[in-house]
């Protein structure tokens, strides 16, 4: 048996848990800002009220501290929103101990100072010296892995023994495991279906979507290759497999279709989605002047257009 500690109790992590559990590891849950997650969480049933189920009740919650992560854990699982990456890595930087990590956070961050974007592995590694990181990504929906529908995802790491070792941590029959050493190629494909999702929403049939599609496709295949990730990794997993679950549906489709409509991005946002975050607009505004300043806009249109709308509130035309 071995012993799991996951950082944040949000829908994913939570749901994260059950295939955990079904491998007969310990699992401990903890919850750094939530107090929502952490009532549902701590409670007697455990009744998630994002995933609106009961989750087992093996599962063990604990108030987060610098204690508890001073404990020893044989893999510690990071599944906060881009935003507490930061907050972690600090708390972590100090550590004696250095159980591997296991990142299920998507996104991507500009360092203004140095002027570059770093990938979440990479800003854990160069900013607080946190090693042995492995990242899991992929077409997952946390309410589906929540009711044991099957799902695939990738788990990516240079050393892939070590990928492959915690693999066997957490997959089931339900929950399938493949293997990468791209880990920057994942960690890219990951954040920027993001915004290519708000794209093909914003086609107004299925022939424009799936046209959209395509040239999305094409993008990200340059945008890899800028960042140094591999080709390949685009028609897996974590690329067309992930764009298209979130181009079926989800937040960044949805505004993506009102944007469509010819919506500007403040006025569908504060009529239709007041209260949804909108992971493609969070990452639009983080690496969008990035973006914009120092990549060939000639060779990545969908791009430019989706965040000319986000970052200057214009209507999103797409020619």
């Amino acid at each position: 048996m071995k012993k799991i500690l996951i950082i944040g109790g949000g829908a994913m992590g939570s749901a994260f848990s059950i295939p955990c559990l079904e491998n007969n590891n310990s699992v401990t849950i903890t919850e750094p800002y939530s107090k929502i997650f952490s009532k549902d969480l701590s409670s007697k049933n455990k009744f998630h009220s994002a995933l609106k189920i009961k989750l087992p009740k093996k599962l063990r919650f604990r108030k987060f501290s610098n204690n508890l992560l001073r404990e020893k854990f044989d893999l510690i699982v990071i599944a906060l929103s881009l935003t507490g990456i930061d907050f972690i890595g600090k708390q972590l930087k100090d550590l004696k101990i250095k159980p591997p990590i296991l990142v299920l956070t998507k996104g991507l961050k500009y360092e203004k100072k140095k002027k570059r974007i770093l990938t979440i592995s990479e800003q854990l590694k160069k900013n607080y010296n946190v090693s042995n990181i492995s990242v899991l990504k992929g077409p997952c929906l946390a309410k589906e892995l929540a009711r044991k529908d099957q799902t695939s995802v990738v788990i990516a790491n240079k050393n892939i023994k070590i990928a492959k070792s915690i693999g066997k941590l957490i997959s089931t029959k339900y929950y399938l495991t493949e293997y990468s050493k791209d880990v920057v190629g994942i960690e890219v494909c990951s954040a920027i279906k993001n915004i290519y999702s708000m794209v093909i929403g914003a086609g107004q049939s299925l022939n424009s979507s799936s046209n959209l599609f395509q040239k999305s496709i094409l993008e990200m295949k340059y945008l890899i290759k800028y960042f140094k990730g591999k080709d390949e990794t685009i028609s897996g997993l974590a690329g067309v497999g992930d764009l298209y679950v979130s181009a079926a549906g989800g937040r960044n489709s949805k505004m993506g279709s009102y944007l469509g409509k010819g919506f500007t991005f403040k006025a569908a946002k504060k009529r239709f989605m007041s209260r949804d975050t909108v992971e493609g607009e969070q990452l639009a505004r983080e690496i969008g002047p990035f973006i914009m300043r120092k990549i060939n806009k000639k060779k990545i249109p969908l791009m430019i257009y989706l965040l000319r709308a986000i970052l200057k509130n214009k209507k999103l035309k797409i020619n």
